[in-house]
């Protein structure tokens, strides 16, 4: 197996629900933490999304292995941040037999 290269710093973020007051509630991305990544291109398609066009593109996401329960392990439904960009995670697989290195399945979605 060759190492990936690490070369992008990306924030994992997770979905949070916040009490508004009110009895409701809002939801709020909250940051876990930076992780280094490589990411690759794989797949992209364009949509229409009530008359107005959306551009989603598939990447493949390596980090580092974490345990399970460990915070900084991804999780599906979390998303990665880029400065603007955001790629929800849809899957999370171990990359290899040991556990040291995780792929995640994520999608970017841009309105175009």
């Amino acid at each position: 197996m060759t190492l990936p290269n690490l070369n992008r710093l990306l924030m994992l973020e997770t979905l949070e629900r916040v009490p508004d007051g009110g009895g409701g509630y809002s939801e709020v991305w909250v940051p876990l933490g930076h992780l280094w990544a490589n990411v690759s291109a794989r797949t992209g398609r364009e949509r229409s999304e009530a008359g107005v066009p959306i551009s989603a593109m598939s990447y493949k996401i390596v980090v580092r292995g974490s345990p399970y329960g460990a915070p900084s392990r991804p999780k599906p439904d979390q998303r990665f941040r880029e400065g603007p960009r955001l790629f929800l995670i849809r899957a999370v697989a171990e990359r290899d037999d040991n556990g040291r290195y995780l792929t995640c399945f994520a999608d970017e979605e841009i309105v175009t």
